[in-house]
């Protein structure tokens, strides 16, 4: 069967690259110098988020086209199935619901009142060991806690804690175990007292081979420090939907909280998947943050396309990755709190939207999914960003930043908020070899040493960005900006066609890790297998029979 093109699924496909390819010809300094209200036009604010979107390869027939495409793919419509619990993954056959775990108001839904009997359950927990009244074994008060989970049940919880530092109580510390490398788990548990520590272990099906493996680990651990068998209850609580297991690792069925087939693991930090959140900064602010996502999706759900942050954001990198060749997309949060923000993104953009086939099962013959990078603040002025001015790839970026910091060095913020908004000038205006010469005269260089230097200091900008602003990092805003990123990777799965809530690589990946231990185990090591891996397993075990 002929794979699917953009082409079957839009009837206004040529005219979208017809309209793409005229941008070639076109440059942002222009569009600006040409409209000078254009900032205004394509800034959008909603749940205290403000999207300039103004520095992109847009106008207004670019917007006309995109809405095209839009209403072509039903977004709209693809909305309400989502927010209504519609099953939205069809391969698996279930609702993505994760707005329901933030849902505000009285409950309305079966999945509503199991949310909030999950929650209440969680702030009980987290008072009684922030007050000292949940024990030890020794009776002493607990003061670390330790998440064991991986994907989506560690990258959320662990950037949202490191994000939200100036909101931490101090009643515990909070530490993340993910690595299936035992020297993460072996180097943090010898800063740790076992008598006063917690581990959350995070595992829908309490099967995960990292979770599994680190949990046993801790496990071995508190024995033999001196826990007996029957007080393990007092140092573990599991966050699973498999009760019976957790119950036969030593958990209590009483503290074991429930996670949802309609959740997403990497859709999940809003629920008790966000316990390890809610102990580090207080059971009130992880209810804000589930506020601020609320507020997003109420914005999702009823702002029109043009004037709505979630879908201009998908709508714009579908316009890059699909019509302007694009294959890559950095995040630059000018905060250094949201260091962790990029990390989270890879696996919320890049495992969502890394698929190949329709939500039919189609092969496709255009790009899905981007390459999500970046880091925090300034780091990066002095890595990579010579490749955004100057590289010949160009790559569309979110800026991010606030306008008030937490801490008291006003003038440190001052500077930082300045580079961000100089880089996305510099990108965009970019400099002429004209501008550098005459730059360079001015100096009292010579014209043989002008013309031979110019050349390097072109930057030929015309780079694409966003700026996100928001007035403070809060557990308020942190949510909005969440949910509208979880919100864009929905809107470019409904606009390349493809299933946004299914990870198969990754359950292959999985298999195969087991399929290998295996070998090492028995030494037994198949013959069909490639003869990279036979040796690389032999080597393996080769090194380690003696051990």
């Amino acid at each position: 069967m002929q794979a699917k093109t953009l082409a079957d699924l839009y009837s206004d496909w040529d005219k979208v690259q017809t309209h793409a390819q005229a941008w070639q010809k076109r440059t942002l300094k222009d569009a600006f110098d040409a409209d000078r209200n254009r900032a205004a036009r394509y800034s959008v604010g909603a749940a205290g988020l403000e999207l300039d979107f103004s520095k992109n390869h847009i106008d207004d027939e670019t917007l006309q086209l995109l809405m095209g495409v839009a209403d072509q793919a039903n977004l709209k419509a693809a909305i309400k199935k989502l927010l209504r619990g519609d099953h939205v993954n069809n391969t698996e056959d279930r609702p993505a619901l994760h707005s329901a775990l933030r849902f505000q108001g009285k409950p309305q839904t079966a999945e509503h009142q199991e949310v909030k009997a999950t929650l209440d359950k969680m702030a009980k927990l987290i008072k009684s060991v922030h007050s000292g009244e949940w024990k030890g074994y020794k009776g002493e008060k607990i003061t670390d806690v330790v998440n064991i989970g991986i994907g989506g049940s560690d990258l959320g919880p662990r950037m949202i804690t490191k994000a939200l530092t100036p909101f931490h109580t101090g009643d515990v510390k909070v530490h993340f175990v993910a690595n299936i490398d035992g020297a993460e788990i072996h180097d943090l548990t010898r800063g740790l007292n076992p008598s006063t520590t917690l581990f959350l272990v995070a595992s829908k099906s309490f099967s995960t081979l990292e979770t599994l493996e680190n949990s046993l680990t801790a496990r071995k651990w508190m024995l033999d420090n001196g826990c007996a068998q029957d007080q393990l209850a007092k140092h573990f609580v599991a966050i699973s939907s498999k009760v019976e297991k957790a119950v036969e690792f030593g958990i209590a069925a009483e503290n074991v909280y429930p996670i949802w087939d309609w959740v997403g693991g990497r859709y999940s930090l809003w629920s008790a998947i966000g316990m390890p959140i809610a102990f580090a900064i207080g059971m009130d602010n992880f209810n804000k943050l589930r506020a601020g996502a609320a507020a997003m999706d109420d914005h999702f759900a009823e702002a029109p396309l043009e004037r709505n942050i979630p879908a201009l954001m998908g709508l714009l990198m579908f316009w890059y990755s699909s019509c302007l060749g694009t294959d890559t997309q950095a995040i630059l949060p000018y905060a250094y709190h949201l260091q962790l923000l990029p990390a989270y993104l890879q696996q919320l953009e890049m495992e969502s939207n890394g698929k190949s086939v329709t939500k039919s099962g189609e092969r496709v013959d255009y790009q899905t999914g981007s390459i999500v990078w970046g880091t925090e603040g300034t780091n990066g002025q002095h890595s990579f960003h010579q490749l955004l001015h100057q590289g010949t790839t160009m790559v569309p970026i979110d800026f991010i930043a606030t306008l008030q910091a937490h801490h008291p060095l006003d003038h440190q913020h001052k500077f930082l908020f300045a580079n961000c908004v100089a880089q996305s000038q510099a990108l965009m205006t970019g400099r002429d070899q004209a501008t550098s010469e005459a730059e360079m005269r001015a100096q009292g260089m010579s014209d043989e040493q002008i013309a031979e230097l110019a050349p390097h200091k072109v930057h030929p900008g015309n780079r694409p960005s966003n700026t996100i602003l928001m007035d403070k990092l809060t557990p308020e805003t942190l949510g909005a900006l969440i949910a509208a990123y979880e919100h864009k990777v929905y809107t470019l799965g409904v606009l390349w066609n493809i299933n946004s809530f299914d990870q198969w690589g990754v359950e292959l990946g999985k298999l195969l890790g087991t399929h290998v231990a295996t070998a090492i185990d028995t030494t037994d090591i198949p013959s069909d297998w490639d003869s990279s891996t036979q040796t690389l397993v032999k080597k393996f075990t080769e090194a380690n029979k003696n051990l």
